[in-house]
């Protein structure tokens, strides 16, 4: 996850955008052929997305973007270390 990435789709994107993009990248994934490159590169973006997303919905609830996106970092920093 980059928080650049993720600031960038939350900023310049809607949520509904963003969760049809999620669906696409998931059927994508669902494929056969889909090599072990492709499936990370896609996991990558699909961490992003959903970033993007959780940023924009603490937003909605009041946060502050800077707040917001460094409230996510800390919950993922946090979650890795477990």
């Amino acid at each position: 996850m980059k928080l650049p990435v993720i600031r960038h789709l939350q900023k310049n994107n809607d949520q509904e955008k963003l969760e049809h993009t999620l669906e696409v990248l998931e059927s994508f994934c669902d494929h056969r052929s889909v090599t072990d490159e492709e499936m990370d590169m896609v996991g990558e973006m699909i961490s992003n997305i959903c970033g993007a997303l959780e940023v924009q919905k603490m937003i909605d609830e009041g946060m502050s973007e800077r707040d917001a996106a460094n409230n996510f970092m800390k919950k993922v920093l946090s979650s890795i270390d477990k």
